[in-house]
């Protein structure tokens, strides 16, 4: 990574998570709603019986209660559990058990499966920093879903959870970044590619 391109990805980083921060609580519920019934239209329109998912921190966009939705419909849901050496194991959730992870990210409690696990699945939510128009997607800078997607030989489609405001014209992209297939933002489905 050149000096100027990484310099870039940190202030890029820097301005989208204070403007994560300065969200007011009208405007989480509003967009929690929204995502919600985004997410549950992505799922029945697919049809989609298993899906790999994250739990949400307090400045994401709010995936919980489609996670509780998910779990009330027998949609089987994969959760990540990082891992020291930068890889992700999953584990099957149940909506209830949680704990502080590595870098104080909220992780599942309950059966650990390998990173393989992720191969059944019908569709990967991917958390995101920013998305470019072009499918480029930025994460938060540890690489986790960068690795664990381009180790995957054939993936199921992939789509990033961000909100309307992080989807951008372009993101400063680096030889290892994933895209994704497409976006879910609380107000719509883009599909770049299928």
């Amino acid at each position: 990574m050149t000096a100027d391109l990484g310099n870039e990805k940190r202030a890029l980083r820097a301005d989208l998570r204070q403007r994560r921060r300065s969200r007011t609580s009208t405007e989480r519920d509003t967009e929690s709603l929204s995502l919600t019934a985004t997410l549950q239209r992505f799922v029945e329109e697919r049809q989609i019986a298993s899906v790999a998912v994250y739990l949400s921190a307090p400045d994401e966009p709010d995936v919980r209660p489609f996670l509780n939705w998910a779990f009330e419909q027998g949609i089987r849901v994969l959760l990540p559990v990082t891992r020291e050496d930068g890889l992700l194991d999953w584990a099957v959730g149940d909506g209830t058990s949680e704990r502080e992870g590595l870098f104080g990210m909220p992780e599942v409690v309950g059966e650990i499966l390998s990173p393989l696990a992720i191969n059944d699945v019908d569709a990967i939510l991917t958390p995101a920093a920013a998305v470019g128009h072009d499918g480029v997607r930025m994460g938060w800078g540890r690489g986790y879903y960068d690795k664990t997607l381009g180790s995957m030989a054939k993936r199921p489609p992939v789509y990033a959870v961000v909100f309307d405001a992080e989807y951008l014209d372009e993101v400063p992209r680096e030889a290892h970044d994933e895209p994704v297939d497409g976006i879910i933002t609380p107000s719509r489905i883009i599909t770049f590619r299928s």
